[in-house]
């Protein structure tokens, strides 16, 4: 292996925060030999001994000191690099990265697989690009860039425990004007699946979580995720199906009961069809929103609990917790956990998720999972910041799917090595793991 292999940590990625794969340069001559046997776990899945060379030739590349890190920069700084033979590797190489993902998912449960503190974390990540012949490019809402652009966007699975966090499955969401006649030329050009359909991305995380739970190698009991999830109530209750708790964030109009209103059919009035769906009863309170709910809590509802440490001390909010009845087109639906946090200051920042985790669960449990949402964001900014996630030029559904593949497992390989280097990933910048309720949150049963 090329010994002049380092990586980008001495300069901060572009966001300005803090590197996190903080390997010094005297640990990163250990990981060539380190990183040949990391790839021989996966070297028998690849159906040739020429991609199993070139695998291993990317997962180099994606760990050297380059500006760019797309094919042509990463071939010309290996020794024995090819450009030819590494874009024939990515974008039309006959392996299959599903079962690429399967080792690596086991394999992330043997370095982080704890089922105390596992959750699954699912996020969406968008690749800006120019031009208009990248599978799935479209002009959409760009995170990166934070407004409508044309991009890629995927949806991504996460996995986080007090042992740390990595990226564990992906879907690219293809828009749905790619399903439309006119695109027909260049879903062909691009090798897109003949029988795919269009999927929402909620549909798509659906997938995702209920692939990780059926293969059942990862430890999980909580899956979390924003609003954009959230906000879908079939998402949710194919969770629920699952056997999985949720906690998730929601709008602040949205509406529950606090409690379950009575229903029935209403009586026929002797004219038209005899009714058939149940209604709430005429005069029983209306659903409220949880924003308004959060707005008539007294003050003494609130607690105040440590979440975790941040970069600047630890991260402490007031969180308050009510039992509600979830709407189900306009009728009473399963019950729920209202979980409102906002921040402290002159002015607050209101954040409301939904759970449907056991009525007796601790509190604690909640104050926790809150603060599981930077796992997955620090994962996907490193993966693009520090391993060229986002540095792809490949056009195609398969390039697009190896590249990814080949970035969740060079990112596991950085934190392989950091859990072996004695280091702990507990908090967004390195502090320590689990946050420690205040006010005896931990004791107190919900």
């Amino acid at each position: 292996m090329d010994a002049t292999i380092t990586l980008s940590h001495p300069k901060p990625p572009p966001s300005g925060m803090p590197p996190e794969q903080n390997l010094a340069p005297r640990d990163v001559a250990a990981l060539a030999d380190e990183l040949v046997a990391y790839h021989a776990i996966f070297a028998p899945l690849f159906r040739r001994r020429e991609q199993r060379h070139w695998a291993l030739q990317y997962l180099r590349g994606q760990l050297l000191d380059l500006e760019r890190k797309s094919i042509e920069p990463m071939a010309l700084a290996l020794e024995g690099g090819n450009v030819q033979a590494m874009q024939q590797f990515l974008s039309d190489g006959a392996w299959d990265d599903d079962r690429i993902l399967q080792a690596h998912q086991h394999l992330v449960a043997e370095t982080l697989g704890d089922p105390e503190t596992g959750v699954l974390i699912i996020d969406s990540t968008e690749f800006p690009k120019q031009g208009t012949h990248s599978v799935g490019v479209a002009r959409q809402y760009c995170g990166a860039l934070g407004k409508v652009a044309n991009c890629q966007s995927a949806v991504v699975a996460g996995y986080a425990s007090r042992k740390g966090y990595t990226l564990v499955d992906r879907r690219l969401s293809l828009p749905e004007c790619w399903f439309t006649p006119a695109y027909a030329p260049r879903r062909q050009k691009c090798g897109v699946p003949s029988d795919l359909g269009f999927r929402t991305k909620a549909e798509l995380a659906g997938e995702l979580i209920a692939t990780l739970k059926h293969r059942g190698a990862l430890p999980f009991q909580w899956v979390t995720f924003d609003e954009h999830f959230g906000q879908n109530p079939t998402l949710l209750d194919q969770i629920a199906g699952l056997g999985v708790w949720y906690l998730a964030e929601v709008p602040h109009d949205t509406r529950v009961w606090l409690e379950r209103p009575p229903t029935a059919v209403p009586p026929h009035a002797g004219k038209g069809r005899r009714p058939s769906r149940e209604r709430v009863l005429a005069g029983d309170a209306a659903p409220v929103s949880v924003k308004r709910l959060a707005e008539q809590l007294p003050a003494d509802a609130w607690t105040r609990a440590q979440v975790h440490e941040g970069a600047k001390g630890p991260l402490v909010a007031e969180f308050a917790f009510l039992r509600a009845v979830a709407i189900r087109n306009d009728l009473p639906g399963p019950a729920v956990w209202v979980v409102l946090r906002r921040s402290l200051g002159e002015q607050p920042e209101l954040k409301v998720s939904l759970s449907n985790a056991p009525r007796d669960l601790p509190k604690a449990a909640f104050v926790r999972l809150s603060g599981m949402r930077w796992p997955i964001e620090a994962a996907i900014r490193e993966c693009k910041d520090e391993l060229g996630m986002d540095h792809y030029e490949v056009r195609g559904w398969r390039g697009w799917h190896h590249h990814l593949t080949m970035t969740f497992l060079a990112h596991h390989f950085l934190v392989r090595a950091r859990r072996r280097l004695g280091e702990k990933i507990g908090s967004p910048h390195g502090g320590p793991g689990p946050a420690t309720p205040a006010r005896g949150l931990a004791q107190t049963p919900a």
